[in-house]
């Protein structure tokens, strides 16, 4: 997410778009749609894996992938792990790699342990696009489309420095270490942090994606830390137990939350008032993007090696405008 470092705040009270310099899961398969696209791509069996296939963020690019394959008449179908795990992923990717598709796009859940399986999928034939995560090895894929997710880490630092008037100590809690976009929303925001010598930044908490972890883990750091006054969510599960474990603990509004994303219990906690600042990405462009770039390759045209997204600060001030409010992830097609 190409952000804006010293303006942050300014960002987040006006809700300006934010363009990246580089940069679902329900299973669904489209049919034939008629629209008679020519060249390569037409009829082309196209798969996605997502790293969640339950969390919003993936099902709203889930379903902006399914749409443009079927207007491109490709056949395409979509799976996910039920939850952020290698050994859950790797037999789906077994599964797809059986079938030899044409072309694949996924959201690897780690940065090395699933490369050796891709580029094996990569040596049959088959094309891959790398969608929202990535791998370390820059042998995978045809094109790799996602957030500048450590400009997102720099813009959440500088609207909550802003938050907790630029003083206590503040909390990263994120999903675990080794996943590429969390990792550098991680590395974004304890840099920024660094701008501002009066906030202590508390060493960084992982839940392993799991809503009821970080609502403990924030419940211990304000037992701990009676002057926290801000915590950065990593990633949507996260800043749903973030919200849980404050309004549980009665510090709903104390204490200042910058979340990643902005999925539909997001938006409610904002609405209510537990998180005060979402920094939403635009999923459903990582998903039609990627659809694109595999169909210009079938074509035989040119690829993006790396493309970015759009995204957006969302406050409660904002978020009713129509130009903001549709950057809001999808529960379902």
């Amino acid at each position: 997410m190409s952000r804006i470092r010293s303006k942050g705040s300014l960002l987040v009270a006006t809700g300006v778009v934010l363009t990246l310099a580089t940069a679902a899961g329900c299973t669904s398969s489209s049919g034939k749609a008629g629209s008679g696209a020519a060249g390569g791509a037409a009829h082309k069996k196209v798969r996605l894996i997502t790293g969640v296939k339950s969390d919003p963020f993936y099902i709203t690019m889930t379903c902006a992938a399914q749409s443009e394959a079927q207007a491109k008449d490709m056949d395409f179908q979509a799976d996910g792990s039920a939850q952020w795990d290698v050994s859950i992923q790797r037999p789906l990717l077994d599964s797809v790699a059986a079938a030899r598709p044409d072309g694949l796009m996924i959201s690897p859940v780690d940065t090395s342990a699933l490369t050796p399986s891709l580029k094996q999928i990569q040596s049959s034939g088959t094309k891959v696009a790398l969608v929202d995560t990535t791998v370390s090895d820059p042998s995978v894929g045809i094109t790799r489309i996602s957030s500048d997710n450590e400009k997102g880490g720099r813009v959440a630092a500088d609207a909550l420095a802003k938050l907790m008037n630029r003083k206590g100590s503040v909390v990263v809690i994120s999903v675990k270490p080794g996943v590429s976009t969390t990792d550098a929303r991680i590395k974004g925001f304890t840099e920024e942090m660094a701008k501002y010598p009066d906030i202590k930044v508390l060493p960084t908490l992982y839940d392993n994606d799991l809503p009821a972890t970080a609502a403990s883990q924030i419940q211990s750091t304000l037992a701990a830390h009676p002057d926290l006054g801000g915590v950065f969510a990593g990633n949507t599960n996260t800043g749903q137990g973030i919200s849980s474990g404050l309004q549980h603990a009665g510090k709903q509004g104390t204490v200042k939350v910058a979340a990643f994303d902005a999925e539909p219990d997001e938006v409610a906690a904002l609405k209510a008032g537990t998180l005060q600042v979402l920094v939403a990405q635009d999923p459903a462009a990582i998903g039609k993007d990627a659809v694109d770039q595999l169909a210009a390759s079938f074509d035989g045209k040119s690829v993006t090696k790396s493309a970015g997204t759009s995204m957006v600060a969302i406050t409660k001030a904002n978020m009713n405008d129509p130009a903001v409010s549709k950057y809001f992830y999808k529960s379902h097609c």
